[in-house]
């Protein structure tokens, strides 16, 4: 009779594996709902997340928003602007695991390279032609123009960019699955970070002088 037992490193590394896709987005909620309580912020305690109100406490408006419904101010070096509709400004999202945003573009605008570490990104376009992309970890850039009507989705994690490619303006739909996904822009997280980058790590990184580089860090101050 053969043997079907795993030996036990492969099995190791199995259940592993399952053990790191199952950890891999938000918690899974443990009730129906668990509104944030942001006044919990106030005191001592402190979680990877926001504890819940009391329920004699929530209302149908923790679970609205119209942030969503207003186009940004895309008036700015860019030319884009994000309006978001995380855990942060949307209450009723506490433990579900996903969250919403709107990028407006103005002619030719940019929504500059950025990721965001906690989840994977879904745009649907709701006006004008948009040219995306993203990078993986090899160096490879997958891009593609995408127009109203249509959808493109960014990896978590991985470096992506979207650009208007038109004379008029733009807007996009953005779907994460994370309640508060995080952005990093890789511009501002370098030259704007708080303590700063070193100067000379810097110019050793992108191999231009150190001038170079505290006159690009003059335009992201720390936020």
């Amino acid at each position: 009779m053969a043997n079907n037992k795993l030996p036990a490193l492969p099995l190791a590394a199995v259940l592993l594996a399952l053990a790191a896709s199952s950890l891999a987005g938000d918690p899974d909620m443990l009730q129906d709902i668990c509104v944030a309580d942001y006044k919990s912020l106030n005191g001592p305690l402190r979680l990877n997340g926001f504890p819940c109100k009391r329920l004699e406490n929530v209302t149908a408006d923790d679970f609205f928003s119209g942030l969503l419904a207003i186009p940004g101010d895309t008036g700015n070096a860019a030319g884009s602007a994000v309006t978001v509709a995380n855990v942060e400004r949307l209450p009723g999202l506490n433990t579900l695991g996903v969250s919403m945003a709107r990028i407006d573009f103005a002619p030719w605008g940019v929504n500059p390279p950025h990721t965001h570490p906690r989840a994977t990104e879904v745009i649907f376009v709701l006006q004008g032609s948009l040219d995306v992309g993203f990078v993986t970890t090899a160096n490879r850039l997958y891009a593609r123009t995408v127009c109203r009507g249509e959808v493109f989705v960014f990896p978590r994690g991985l470096v992506h960019y979207q650009r208007n490619n038109g004379g008029t303006p733009a807007a996009v739909m953005s779907a994460f699955n994370s309640q508060l996904p995080g952005t990093q822009a890789v511009v501002q997280t370098l030259f704007g970070a708080s303590p700063a980058v070193p100067t000379d790590v810097l110019a050793r990184a992108f191999q231009i002088d150190g001038g170079l580089v505290e006159a690009i860090k003059s335009k992201f101050p720390p936020k």
